[in-house]
């Protein structure tokens, strides 16, 4: 929602309007813009580190922030106890699978979004705290 980008700042990553969902604030640099951009996710936590899920709902095309990432994987999180600077890597292998399956469990709809995506694999992108 749009209107998280002006809650989770002004809040400090507190209030959002994902009532009983984790959203945190990520703040990327535009793969060709150059411009910094901020989107508010569904996060996971996994130890230390936070999970997003660049679904975009199953469309047929990755969200943009995915690209932005991939062009400049040092990043900015504002989240409760999780605010900071991340560096981004997508998962693969049995990391991939264990953090999937974690992602289904948050949220089913995630698995209904991989069918409409078709061919097109979620990523599935780690933060690790720098």
């Amino acid at each position: 929602m749009r209107v998280d980008r002006v809650l989770l700042p002004l809040s400090g990553g507190r209030v959002s309007t994902g009532f009983g969902t984790q959203i945190l604030l990520l703040e990327t640099i535009g793969a060709k813009s150059g411009q910094v951009r901020k989107t508010p996710l569904v996060y996971l936590k996994d130890g230390e580190r936070l999970v997003l899920i660049g679904s975009k709902a199953g469309a047929p095309r990755h969200p943009g922030w995915v690209h932005n990432l991939r062009a400049s994987p040092r990043v900015k999180v504002l989240a409760p106890g999780r605010s900071g600077d991340y560096v981004a890597h997508e998962a693969e292998g049995e990391e991939r699978t264990r953090l999937w399956a974690d992602a289904v469990d948050y949220y089913a709809g995630y698995a209904t979004y991989q069918e409409r995506a078709g061919a097109r694999r979620i990523p599935v992108v780690v933060l690790e705290p720098v």
